[in-house]
């Protein structure tokens, strides 16, 4: 395959920075290429994908939404990473909260995720591939989050295939048990198409609901409100 892509048109490998910041909701990619880059260029607009370069303190940095789930977002994180040259993706997404502890606005880095998908079944067999971020973005985000003073918490995610699960309340309550921080859709995919395109991923979530109280923010915030994450992420990012 050449480029453009199917699904990128971008016609010329510059015009996407080495760095990707990837939000599921396209209209978030517009809003943080709008308000944290400097001369923010469109270079992807297919299926309504939106997609921005621009520069954050003098570097380059791309934004561009990468829609709801693994079987989306993987399109996305292979032609980026094989057809584009881009060396690094951070996922800046929403979660739903498992454990007390972690609270609406709050920030969660995904140390690993784990998922009901088979993606990797014909890949590994009977065992279960582990799938975890980059360690230096991983070290990158916790330094990064201390200079910041963000309420932020590293561990396990849960990258679920449905958003409407049928998830027993057995198996969600071992998942609390066995320390899950939160509930998101996308890293899973993420983690697996880095290492296997020999790339880095790392994904951050701004805690949106909570599985554990009810609560749930407004879909506007969650589209325009976590400036925290995406300041996190732009930081690590020109790192």
């Amino acid at each position: 395959m050449s480029i453009p892509t199917p699904h990128i048109e971008a016609k010329n490998k510059d015009e996407i920075a080495k760095t990707v910041l990837m939000p599921g909701d396209p209209l978030r990619a517009k809003y943080i290429a709008e308000n944290y880059l400097d001369d923010p260029v469109l270079f992807n607009s297919t299926r309504g994908m939106l997609g921005y370069t621009g520069y954050y303190k003098g570097k380059k940095v791309s934004v561009m939404g990468s829609g709801m789930g693994l079987a989306s977002s993987m399109i996305y994180y292979n032609e980026l990473f094989m057809f584009y040259d881009v060396e690094t993706i951070i996922r800046v997404g929403t979660a739903g909260s498992m454990q007390e502890d972690v609270k609406l606005k709050d920030i969660v880095v995904a140390t690993s995720a784990c998922s009901d998908s088979a993606i990797n079944t014909d890949v590994f067999g009977k065992y279960h591939f582990s799938v975890t971020p980059d360690f230096n973005l991983l070290l990158k985000a916790s330094e990064k989050s201390k200079e910041l003073n963000l309420n932020t918490h590293f561990g396990q995610v849960l990258s679920a295939e449905e958003f409407y699960s049928n998830m027993s309340e057995e198996i969600s309550e071992n998942m609390r048990k066995y320390g899950i921080m939160c509930v998101e859709m996308e890293t899973y995919g993420l983690y697996t198409v880095a290492r296997r395109r020999g790339k880095k991923g790392l994904g951050l979530f701004t805690i949106s609901d909570s599985l554990i109280t009810g609560e749930a923010d407004s879909a506007e915030n969650r589209q325009n409100a976590y400036t925290n994450m995406m300041e996190l992420a732009l930081e690590i990012a020109i790192g």
